[in-house]
């Protein structure tokens, strides 16, 4: 018998035994992946209908309004509506750093569906912390060559 399934009362000395986890269903199975996939198509659909680049609908980059500077994220809304209308190069030319995660996501997205379709565990992201510095990184040097005259086709 496995310890793991042994619950022991210290002050008498017994052991219960847990029962097994009831089994799920494929269908329970499905039901986070396809609702993190339902959610993040509505936010698509969402950004495809309003345009953000007509003025008033959404903020603008609070670091673009104080400073003039493009971050990182600048010019995303623009590029999620050119990309829920199939236009990649105009995605790209918005915001290549965001098509980039577009694509991650949906890598993530089909794999956490195949898993959980198959009865697999999904996808642990379990990011290391050299990662995260890279990926900041990056996030810097596309921040700063966007900004630069060079780096203008970055610019949205």
């Amino acid at each position: 018998m496995s310890g793991e399934n042994q619950r022991v009362d210290a002050s008498s000395g017994t052991t219960d035994l847990a029962p097994p986890p009831a089994p799920v269903s494929r269908a329970g199975r499905l039901a986070r992946p396809a609702l993190t996939l339902a959610a993040a198509a509505a936010a698509l659909a969402y950004v495809g209908t309003v345009d953000p680049n007509e003025p008033g609908h959404y903020p603008v980059c609070p670091l673009f309004r104080l400073t003039g500077v493009l971050c990182p994220g600048c010019g995303g809304l623009r590029s999620a509506h050119a990309f829920a209308h199939g236009d990649l190069v105009t995605a790209i030319g918005a915001n290549a750093l965001a098509v980039t995660g577009y694509f991650f996501f949906a890598g993530v997205m089909l794999l956490w569906l195949v898993r959980a379709y198959r009865g697999v565990p999904g996808p642990r992201l379990v990011v290391r912390p050299l990662y995260w510095w890279g990926i900041g990184a990056v996030a810097l040097i596309f921040s700063v060559v966007r900004n630069l005259p060079m780096g203008s086709f970055l610019a949205p």
